[in-house]
């Protein structure tokens, strides 16, 4: 039996049979599923010794009336999420940092039957996660002291610096920046979406992507939706200008 094919069968038993009610002619448990799974693929990163490291945090934006309906489910729902990602995880021979942590959100502006992922690699802070759940033991720990130090490769120090002289420092993985209590890198800037952009980091590149942001995202003066950042590049973001370094 598939990942996805139990997900359905325990899905089936949760609250006698309420989800079907609650998704009948919007958005399907199985649908967020699939594209949870399409993240942790596209958000690979390779780690020393060939092993995958994949995103472990998963945010779920469903529009204001899915997420109203779904609200006395919302943490049910979140931990079967979390499971059956852990579970595909593990059947890929995937890496992960920590548990699966699923969250589901109310995601303004969505239509009904619409709705949003968004995946990264957190390494742990102030969250408190609608439900986590433990990824098989061989999945534990992406670091080992021959492969990247959380900084990338050895000698490499990635970081931003902002225009007042703020460094930030990237580690591998996934960062997002914004002014919300979900941001990696929270800037105190209104012109700034909560959750604004995302850097994803896999060692040797960076890759900067706007999360649909409502002032956008600016590379060079030049706005964009996803773009592999070169030294010296300039990033604006609301009144805010970072400009990424690599430096060894």
């Amino acid at each position: 039996m598939s990942v996805l094919q139990r997900f359905e069968k325990r899905l089936e038993g949760l609250v006698e049979g309420a989800f079907a009610k609650v998704f009948k002619g919007v958005v399907h448990p199985v649908e967020i599923l699939n594209a949870m799974q399409r993240e942790a693929e596209a958000h690979k990163a390779i780690l020393a010794g060939g092993r995958t490291l994949v995103p472990n945090r998963y945010v779920i934006d469903l529009s204001p009336y899915d997420h109203s309906r779904l609200a006395p489910y919302a943490a049910a729902l979140a931990q079967e999420l979390a499971q059956s990602q852990a579970e595909f995880i593990g059947e890929q021979g995937w890496t992960v940092y920590g548990d699966v942590i699923v969250e589901v959100e109310r995601g303004e502006g969505l239509d009904t039957g619409m709705f949003r992922v968004t995946a990264e690699v957190y390494t742990g802070g102030d969250v408190a996660p609608q439900a986590a759940y433990d990824a098989p033991p061989s999945y534990q720990q992406p670091y080992d002291s021959g492969g990247y130090a959380q900084r990338g490769g050895p000698g490499r120090n990635v970081r931003l610096v902002a225009n007042d002289g703020r460094n930030y420092p990237l580690s591998m993985g996934s960062t997002v920046i914004g002014r919300g209590d979900q941001a990696n890198m929270r800037l105190p800037d209104v012109g700034i979406s909560r959750r604004h952009a995302r850097l994803d980091y896999d060692g040797n590149q960076v890759v900067l992507t706007d999360l649909g942001s409502t002032n956008g995202t600016l590379v060079n003066g030049q706005r964009v939706s996803a773009v592999a950042l070169n030294p010296g590049d300039m990033i604006q973001l609301g009144t805010t200008t970072l400009t990424f370094r690599v430096d060894g």
